[in-house]
């Protein structure tokens, strides 16, 4: 067998070539908090109840810090503050969590029962004998 023949070792990157790639480190870096910052403007909107994420487009992100730790502080301030300026986006009290858009109320708990005769009226007894006799 031959030996393997030697790599070249890489010639050292220019100086432009540096700086585009610290550019390029400082733009991902920008791209990531964004992102965070609105993940969790967008977790907190569901917290607080807002029926419209699109009114995040009315936040000032920049508002957003990162501490050390990458961790995001004030996003719930914000949303209680925009709670409070802007109520409008925001379901009714009470609502906070709750992922629909009707307005209805959900049906009792309780399984339906049906009403004999002996708890009828009169005049309801003959409605639904009545009902019964067409059926047949």
């Amino acid at each position: 067998m031959s030996d393997p023949t030697p790599v070249p070792a890489d010639p050292a990157p220019s100086a432009d070539t540096v700086a585009q790639l610290e550019r390029r480190i400082v733009e991902m870096e920008v791209t990531h908090r964004a992102r965070l910052v609105r993940a969790e403007l967008k977790a907190e909107a569901v917290r607080h109840g807002m029926v419209d994420l699109d009114g995040l487009k009315l936040l000032d992100p920049t508002s957003i810090e990162l501490d050390a730790a990458g961790e995001v502080r004030g996003a719930s301030t914000v949303m209680r503050d925009m709670k409070r300026a802007k109520p409008w986006l925001f379901g009714p009290p009470g609502s906070a969590g709750v992922f629909s858009s009707s307005t209805a109320t959900p049906p009792a708990a309780a399984a339906p029962t049906t009403k004999t005769a002996m708890k009828m009226t009169h005049a309801e007894w003959q409605s639904a004998r009545a009902d019964l006799l067409k059926r047949r």
